[in-house]
């Protein structure tokens, strides 16, 4: 029994470490992600979703088995959509993200059940149901920190790909055009936000209407600004006005949404700090100040209490 726990707690870290590196490493290629997601939305009717098949290698077949589990294709979909929106877009993404879930959930349920096995009864159950919702929400807890993540930095450089992007509009430049000398100046300092704007140059290129573009980048990313700019853009194209200047309003308009951003956090951070104080120093600084002089007295007491 102990030799089967550690073959399976040694493979489920193995399989969790390999599943990070694996959704962690950018190994994207936009134009042809793109491409593919337009072929298929012109084969499938977006507004009735088709079952997944069987065939496509052993990932695909892997999630056609989780889907005809009730539940699994609802919870399959979205996974994927969170995973679109933390930028993992990769096409094994999804398959890696599932098996690492179910073994990190079934590893819970085995050091569990290590854990309880001199237990029996209700005390034996309540621990494997705690395993259980421990394996199977710290998963998705994570998944839901890299979605934050990524909205945060699309968040941070937008101000300044909105400032570039209309200078270079200023310049005379079209949009895609400008869209895309942004994205390669911006590549290494925004990567995230410089992919995004080229997957919607490359989704324009491959003949998809911009404005079809724009709300699937509204839709990848889920962030209220990037949805601002986008109509912006679509009503400036719309009624022929002046997008370089809109911009340039727009961009002073977001650093001033950062700052208060960041005012309303250095507010919270007072009220985070709070606890900490009470449970950890506090209690500390009693210890300190008074316990010396409760030994003092102590001391004077029993020598007052000595006989003479």
């Amino acid at each position: 029994m102990l030799a089967i726990f550690f073959v399976l707690a040694f493979l489920t870290v193995a399989a969790l470490l390999w599943s990070g590196l694996m959704l962690l490493r950018s190994d994207e290629n936009p134009l042809r992600d793109r491409l593919e997601e337009l072929q298929l939305q012109a084969m499938v009717n977006p507004a009735r979703p088709s079952r997944r098949r069987a065939g496509g290698g052993i990932a695909n077949f892997f999630l056609y088995l989780i889907s005809l589990v009730p539940g699994g294709d609802d919870w399959l979909r979205r996974s994927e959509r969170e995973l679109n929106q933390a930028g993992i877009r990769r096409r094994e993404a999804l398959a890696i993200y599932a098996l690492g879930h179910l073994l990190f959930f079934a590893g819970a349920l085995a050091a569990m059940a290590w854990v309880q096995r001199h237990n029996t009864g209700v005390t034996y159950l309540t621990g494997m149901v705690a395993g259980a919702i421990l394996g199977w929400l710290l998963p998705q807890q994570f998944l839901h920190y890299l979605v934050r993540r990524y909205r945060r930095k699309l968040q941070e450089a937008l101000p300044d790909m909105v400032d570039m992007l209309g200078v270079v509009l200023g310049t005379g430049l079209a949009l895609d055009q400008a869209m895309l000398r942004v994205a390669e100046e911006m590549q290494f300092i925004y990567p995230e936000l410089s992919n995004e704007f080229l997957t919607v140059v490359m989704q324009v290129k491959a003949g998809q209407e911009r404005s079809k573009a724009f709300q699937q980048l509204v839709r990848r990313t889920g962030v209220e600004d990037i949805k601002s700019l986008a109509a912006m853009i679509v009503q400036s194209e719309r009624f022929g006005t002046s997008l370089a200047q809109a911009l340039k309003v727009y961009s002073d308009a977001l650093r001033t949404r950062r700052r208060l951003r960041a005012e309303a956090m250095v507010g919270r951070a007072g009220i985070k700090m709070l606890f900490p104080i009470v449970l950890f120093i506090l209690p500390v600084l009693f210890v300190i100040t008074l316990v010396p002089g409760l030994l003092s007295v102590l001391d004077n007491l029993q020598f007052l209490g000595r006989p003479r």
